[in-house]
């Protein structure tokens, strides 16, 4: 993943240890070493997610995250903190914040709890689209057609829903209790194989005479829709 990040640190130790991490991993860096700095650059700037540090010097974070809501500023949050006690998690998520990390940490930790973040935005951005895409694989909520480059594809009611819960989730394992559930509105498992023939139906449209297969199986998890 890639993206632009504001970390709000004062140890300026640990913020070059953070940056340098995420500059690795191909992110855009901003830094800000007090509260007030840091709240001018979440309202003004977009960010893809802040980083930030819950004790800081003239503006503590919480005072900041708070403000940023009331700013109606979205960018997901995580905060840095000492205080990593169950009172202060719930406060500090009470406040605003999608995550809390506890010090000491692992750069490891802090950049996946940045990737789900960021999927979690992206999933809902992509559930209010009216055009699904994946690779050249479209699928339009409003008119329901289906296209795959030039090629329309016709599906029955069932086979739309499959699709489009699939391309919510592109590039996820989706499990058959998930699917289960969405498409078929079941909360238990029916003992059939409605599921391996809708999928084997749906492949055969989407795959079938093209270059690249994009539904995928997984075995023993599920199945997979990508253009990798």
């Amino acid at each position: 993943m890639s993206g632009r990040i504001l970390v709000v640190e004062d140890d300026d130790r640990l913020a070059d240890y953070i940056a340098h991490g995420l500059t690795e991993q191909n992110y855009t860096v901003d830094r800000a070493t007090n509260g007030r700095d840091g709240l001018f650059l979440a309202t003004d700037s977009e960010f893809d997610a802040v980083i930030l540090d819950r004790m800081l010097p003239g503006m503590d974070g919480l005072a900041v995250l708070k403000a940023m809501r009331a700013a109606e500023v979205a960018t997901p949050v995580i905060i840095l903190s000492a205080l990593g006690d169950t009172d202060h998690r719930v406060e500090g998520l009470t406040a605003g914040a999608d995550d809390y990390l506890g010090k000491p940490f692992s750069f490891a930790e802090l950049l996946a709890r940045v990737h789900a973040l960021q999927r979690r935005s992206t999933g809902a951005a992509q559930a209010q689209a009216q055009v699904l895409r994946c690779g050249d694989l479209e699928l339009d909520r409003l008119t329901r057609q289906v296209r795959r480059g030039a090629r329309k594809i016709v599906t029955q009611p069932r086979e739309f829903r499959l699709l489009e819960y699939l391309m919510l989730h592109a590039g996820e394992v989706v499990t058959r209790t998930m699917l289960l559930e969405a498409v078929w509105d079941y909360h238990f498992d029916p003992g059939t194989n409605v599921i391996d023939v809708h999928i084997s139906r749906l492949r055969r449209k989407i795959d079938d005479g093209e270059g690249g297969d994009l539904l995928h199986t997984v075995r023993g998890a599920g199945y997979r829709l990508a253009a990798d």
